[in-house]
């Protein structure tokens, strides 16, 4: 082991960047390098405690609560400080991403660092992101496993005689695109299936133009209250294929095939999830992307609020962002220094919906000049941003891509553009502080969100970027004719509806010091310190939800109808009471935006 090499890796990255060199040279002489194979477990949670302070140097380590991934940790990155500091057992487990190397800092010396002032802060920092980021990935994962196979019918059950020919009953199963069919012989429920067809009949010695009864089998019935996961259970200790769904009172309910039953799978966001951080290439990837749809339609029958389905799309997309920029890493090599990949817009705001694009920066550590740590971040960010592409989600038409050179620089670089953000708000400034100041970093080891947001909170004190911000606001025309009733046309659910309110709550919470992103969030701590007042608060928190609402609907009939979703809605299409319920947020919109007028100055 190189100890100066050691030493060089650490002192790019929090809290060791703040020790003097000697004092680096001393705990680098202390590590211990610790190889880890895939899925090994190197802190296991509620057991025993770290006795090291752990750096990520090559690969990647998951964050585990209760089974459920919350972050993964990329080279630079630390674990095991709570568990050492306290001597409690780890309050989540971290398990080796496709193999990983780490850094081992021993008690003693990781004590010494972690009680400077840079240590202190890292760890309040890393607790507060920890905690912050459980809950997020709690909350953005509904669990489906309530599910029942009641749920999972779809159509009633066919039924024919015993007494009809195979081929007649081949027939029926043809005409009602069905995988199997009925027969009710007194007291016995019987089912003829495709698997049975295929082996007696097509494939065995058994005529066509046999009786149905030479065929059929004892069907497996179940409960329509049962679980759809203990379903998969009897379907697996019968060795069957088909289960019947039989009501007590009402009779046969319905026939559910394996496919019905193990499509629960791809209904939850668990299982999707863990698909995704287990892809082994991007063609695999793309693959397990095409059951994002599917997920969507199960949380919208589930009855999900819009917040809570666009906080499962933003983790979902996360996930996918996190498995690319795995992937392109082990393509190009290790990061030659620090970074860290940002979420952009909606995705930054956890309100990320299948019609939204993917927009998103990169930050690198300051690169002194050398060119090819650009050429390299360039070629990392390519990668990322054509993978995305290819699982669904297109680039943001403007091309707000970390591709782009204009969204992928050094930190001090974005350190200063933020600050021209808030000095200099011309129209360019304008432009990329409505799509930067939504943010949010999704990877790297790279601490750069604590300098940003430091940024963000002085925008109270630019009343020139406020008056601008405030105008960005008002500036959208919501689609209302005359005496405040829809138009004529269709609308732009996403431009129209949820970019005017994304765009005041901004405006809100810069001019009041709030840093959280979320547009609900900042509604709501606006009105909480008295900035924004309830009224107002309240109604465009429910002109958001009633606008998600339909923009949602609106994308699960184009899935429906085997098209992309779109935001475009024509409000002729939708019931009435939607319509209703759609012009009145649109009306509390501009009754807000009048009010912020004040703010907004003449000649600008």
């Amino acid at each position: 082991m190189n100890t100066h090499e050691v030493a060089a890796f650490l002192g790019r990255f929090p809290p060791f960047d703040a020790l003097p060199p000697n004092e680096l040279e001393a705990v680098a002489e202390a590590v211990e390098v610790r190889p880890h194979g895939d899925g090994e477990n190197i802190l296991v949670e509620d057991g025993e405690p770290a006795e090291h302070f752990y750096v990520v140097r090559e690969g990647a380590a998951e964050l585990v609560h209760q089974e459920e991934v919350v972050d993964v940790l990329e080279p630079g990155e630390s674990f095991g400080h709570p568990s050492l500091l306290t001597g409690m057992a780890p309050a989540f487990t971290v398990r080796s991403h496709g193999g990983c190397v780490c850094y081992a800092v021993p008690r003693e010396q990781a004590l010494a660092v972690l009680s400077s002032p840079a240590g202190a802060r890292y760890i309040a920092m890393t607790l507060r992101e920890r905690l912050t980021q459980t809950g997020h990935t709690v909350h953005a994962l509904p669990q489906l496993a309530t599910l029942r196979v009641e749920e999972l019918i779809s159509r009633p059950p066919v039924f024919c005689r015993a007494d009809i020919t195979i081929r007649a009953a081949a027939r029926i199963m043809t005409e009602n695109a069905i995988s199997a069919i009925l027969v009710l012989d007194g007291e016995h429920l019987d089912v003829l299936t495709d698997a049975t067809l295929r082996t007696r009949v097509v494939a065995g010695e058994v005529s066509a133009e046999s009786p149905v009864s030479r065929v059929i089998t004892r069907a497996v019935t179940v409960r329509p209250d049962r679980l759809a996961v203990d379903a998969v259970i009897d379907m697996l200790d019968a060795g069957a294929d088909h289960l019947v769904v039989v009501d007590q009172l009402h009779g046969v309910q319905g026939v559910l095939s394996a496919a019905d039953l193990m499509g629960v799978e791809t209904r939850s966001p668990f299982a999707l999830r863990h698909a995704i951080l287990r892809a082994a290439d991007e063609d695999e990837l793309v693959a397990t992307a095409s059951n994002l749809r599917r997920l969507f339609l199960a949380l919208l029958e589930a009855g999900l609020s819009p917040v809570d389905i666009g906080r499962v799309l933003s983790l979902q997309f996360d996930t996918f962002t996190l498995r690319l920029l795995d992937l392109a890493i082990e393509t190009h090599g290790p990061a030659p220094v620090p970074w860290a990949w940002l979420a952009l817009g909606s995705a930054a705001r956890r309100e990320f919906t299948l019609g939204s694009d993917q927009e998103n920066a990169l930050a690198y550590a300051d690169a002194n000049g050398d060119a090819e740590i650009d050429r390299y971040f360039e070629r990392i960010a390519a990668d990322v941003n054509r993978g995305l592409t290819r699982c669904g989600f297109p680039p943001d038409p403007n091309d707000v891509v970390s591709g782009s050179r204009l969204w992928r620089m050094s930190a001090s670089d974005w350190m200063q553009v933020f600050r021209d953000c808030l000095e200099s708000p011309d129209r360019s400034h304008l432009i990329r502080a409505n799509v930067v100041f939504d943010f949010r970093a999704v990877a790297g080891g790279l601490e750069l969100t604590p300098s940003l947001v430091s940024i963000l909170r002085d925008a109270k004190n630019h009343p020139d970027l406020l008056r601008r911000l405030a105008r960005t606001a008002t500036d959208f025309k919501l689609p209302l004719g005359f005496r405040g009733s829809l138009p004529e046309k269709s609308l732009d659910l996403k431009k129209d509806g949820v970019i005017p309110i994304a765009n005041l709550a901004r405006f809100y919470a810069l001019a009041n010091a709030i840093t959280i992103s979320s547009t609900l969030d900042r509604l709501v701590a606006a009105e909480e310190i008295g900035a924004l007042d309830s009224e107002t608060a309240v109604s465009l928190r429910e002109a958001f939800e009633v606008i998600a609402r339909v923009r949602l609907n609106h994308h699960a009939s184009c899935i429906e109808a085997g098209k992309a979703p779109d935001n475009l809605v024509d409000p002729k299409d939708l019931p009435p009471l939607t319509r209703l319920h759609l012009r009145e947020a649109f009306r509390a919109v501009a009754a807000a935006q009048k009010k912020l007028g004040v703010y907004v100055p003449l000649g600008i």
